[in-house]
């Protein structure tokens, strides 16, 4: 009995840890891009004090209404991520990025349902600055994925963009962790797979096949199960190189998605 207990402890301590990688100290400032930024502090729905930071568009930009918003993978925090921002901004959109709690300078402890209410706060936070939703895409990277699919079902969004996501916590977790009973013991689930065909926006998938943690599979049954209109494009390297092993063709094809989707201005 007492071995059983603690058996489960292990697991799901093992599970939260393999999760959530969440990092507090940040490696530079908004300012590292030399251009114009904003240090945002909001709260989610249940008081959690959160942050993020708002890139805005190029003075000149013809697509000054469209807003990104960035829910990045499960470990580091925002200041880790300056290169894809700056391919974002490269395409004439605003980029908003924020933490999840429990990382960067983010209050709370990380959870599934916790991160759900920070994705929506975030979301909150753009229409009170004038976005409207319907120009508001969501890029969720890796667990991201996870986060922005559950926001496609709760708040309305221009589109959706899944980058090297996992169809489920569980369905990876088998993959990964085939010795232990990851199936019947997970509590973090994220299932992206099962939420897709009751969201109708227009989705783009990026997925490497060089991809050595969440297998280009994942992309495959993700969009199949999406609903029209939908895109899969495949980048290069693996998981955590997409951006290094192909800058431009990541770039293309989220630019070829934002106009085909009628979000931006050529």
């Amino acid at each position: 009995m007492v071995a059983g207990l603690l058996m489960v402890m292990f697991l799901r301590w093992f599970e939260n840890k393999q999760v959530y990688v969440p990092t507090s100290r940040f490696d530079r400032e908004g300012d590292w891009l030399g251009r114009p930024w904003e240090d945002v502090n909001f709260e989610a729905a249940d008081g959690t004090r959160l942050n993020g930071w708002f890139f805005p568009c190029d003075t000149g930009s013809r697509n000054p209404q469209v807003v990104i918003l960035l829910c990045h993978g499960n470990a580091g925090n925002i200041s880790h991520r300056f290169e894809k921002y700056s391919v974002l901004l490269e395409l004439g959109v605003n980029v908003f990025a924020f933490d999840y709690r429990g990382y960067g300078r983010s209050a709370g402890t990380p959870g599934e349902k916790g991160t759900y209410l920070d994705a929506l706060a975030a979301h909150a936070w753009l229409v009170r600055k004038g976005f409207s939703p319907t120009n508001v895409v969501g890029l969720g990277e890796s667990l991201g994925g996870g986060i922005v699919s559950e926001l496609a079902r709760r708040a309305p969004l221009g589109g959706m963009i899944l980058q090297s996501t996992f169809t489920s916590v569980p369905r990876l977790g088998k993959e990964l962790f085939p010795w232990l009973p990851v199936g019947w013991l997970a509590r973090i689930h994220y299932d992206t797979l099962g939420k897709l065909s009751e969201i109708r926006v227009p989705t783009l998938i990026l997925h490497s096949r060089g991809d050595t943690l969440i297998g280009f599979h994942h992309a495959e049954q993700n969009f199949k199960a999406a609903s029209d209109p939908k895109w899969l494009r495949e980048l290069s390297g693996d998981h955590n190189e997409t951006l290094s092993a192909g800058r431009s063709q990541y770039q293309s094809a989220i630019r070829e998605f934002l106009v085909s989707s009628g979000l931006r201005r050529e």
